[in-house]
């Protein structure tokens, strides 16, 4: 592995690209610790130590953010704008015809495209970032351990505006990162920023769950060191199997065979090879988890900013949101969870795959599937075969996404639980494809790849 490794330092434009990309992630990471103007570092601090945990209002952001959300600074949105701005607009292809008919143009109708999800982006960050000021502001950002001091040391119009203009710009900034990277660097930039705000997370969480095991134990004793170590041994068990298991699903796909008639050009013969149309057993990737997260936890938002009324009491509708919509280990939003999961992927896979538009364009330039005619028997087919895969997908991704919700309940370990869900499809998705490019780099000029 070691070698392997050596060998792409050692292949001159390779290694410029690598240390490009390692430059760029670590200037992400250093805009994620450093904060925004007008906010008491020390406070916030002493804020997390308090909570120990992440609210769940704030748990998806906060994990895109690499952690830089509760912290207040510059990249506290991470890179979740972008992410929703680009679902957005692939979703609007369905409503607006225009779009549709960009994405239909090639090259030059993406790079509009694109420039719409710029803006787009930047206007979810003006949103997100007023939002999440005013959480702060009202003290509500950290829970009920912390409502007796405000991380904030100014509240005035002009300094909720800097603070707003400051985490907007950083939004911006983190995109034009991703765009250098997949420009100058290896892999998707987008992708790899992701990636790197979840890993940063890994160690905290693991020494969170280890800390917590040996509580009872004397501090810095053996004792202490034998109960992190076996505390953490079902967790990195649990955590091998789903990494196992996730890289297995994602590697697995559905091949159609494609045979292409031959036709004659003049002398020249085109057409007559075989090819296959590869179907994902999980085709929408990691978006339906982001749907059913954020659909989630709008009850609990909304729940959040009602207040009691002067004799203190509380809504029924209120109460019932913060027992069973709120910390996770309910088992009504376990299912409710799952189940928007199973919903949203259909959902997605229809929008992203369209089995006519596929049959027109192989029976456009002579394909057909074997023992199926061209045309309407061609989509149904595909049809068909689309539904049946992304059963046991769509049952697939709600499980994986479950995992840090079972771990919470019945593991006992904290709601960080670092092996599940959005955590391991993105890290082990970025990475797989990120290998396969270095490796596809360096057959190109060593004929040998990364991994032999």
């Amino acid at each position: 592995m070691f070698s392997a490794v050596a060998r792409a330092f050692r292949t001159p434009d390779l290694r410029n690209k690598l240390l490009f990309t390692l430059a760029i992630v670590a200037l992400f990471r250093l805009g994620s610790t450093i904060p925004a103007p007008f906010v008491d570092y020390g406070k916030v601090q002493a804020c997390l130590t308090q909570t120990q945990s992440t609210s769940g209002l704030y748990q998806l952001v906060n994990l895109f953010s690499g952690g830089a959300l509760l912290q207040l600074s510059i990249f506290a949105l991470g890179i979740m704008p972008y992410i929703t701005a680009s679902i957005i607009i692939q979703l609007l292809r369905v409503v607006i015809p225009r779009f549709e008919t960009l994405h239909k143009e090639g090259q030059s109708g993406q790079a509009i495209l694109t420039q719409y999800t710029r803006y787009l982006t930047i206007a979810l960050g003006i949103l997100q970032s007023t939002t999440l000021i005013s959480v702060a502001r009202s003290r509500a950002l950290f829970g009920e351990q912390c409502q007796d001091q405000s991380v904030l040391t100014s509240s005035d119009p002009w300094a909720i505006a800097l603070m707003v203009l400051t985490m907007t710009a950083g939004t911006g900034l983190i995109m034009w990162l991703g765009e250098l990277i997949t420009e100058r660097g290896i892999g998707n930039g987008m992708s790899l920023l992701i990636f790197t705000s979840i890993a940063a997370k890994f160690p905290a969480s693991l020494i969170a769950i280890g800390t917590a095991k040996s509580a009872s134990a004397k501090p810095g004793s053996f004792d202490e060191f034998v109960g992190i170590v076996f505390g953490l041994l079902p967790v990195l068990a649990v955590g091998v199997a789903i990494v196992a298991l996730v890289i297995l699903v994602e590697q697995s796909q559905r091949r159609i065979p494609v045979q292409y008639a031959k036709r004659m050009v003049g002398r020249r013969t085109y057409g007559g090879q075989n090819t296959y149309i590869p179907i994902k057993v999980n085709m929408a990737g990691v978006v339906p988890v982001i749907f059913a997260s954020s659909l989630l936890f709008l009850p609990a938002l909304i729940a959040q900013f009602y207040k009691p009324d002067a004799s203190g009491k509380v809504a029924g509708w209120v109460t019932w949101i913060s027992n069973y919509l709120t910390k996770g280990d309910h088992p009504l939003y376990m299912i409710l969870y799952f189940l928007l999961i199973v919903g949203f992927t259909y959902f997605y896979v229809a929008i992203t795959f369209d089995p006519e538009e596929v049959s027109d364009n192989m029976k456009q330039y002579g394909g057909f599937i074997p023992g199926i005619r061209a045309g309407r028997p061609t989509t149904e087919y595909l049809e068909y075969v689309l539904s049946r895969i992304t059963f046991p997908g769509s049952f697939y991704l709600g499980l994986i996404a479950l995992v840090p919700l079972l771990a919470f309940s019945l593991l006992g370990v904290s709601q960080n639980f670092p092996f599940g869900g959005t955590t391991i499809l993105i890290i082990v998705g970025v990475g797989l494809d990120t290998v396969k490019q270095i490796n596809a780099q360096m057959q190109q000029r060593n004929y040998e790849g990364l991994l032999k």
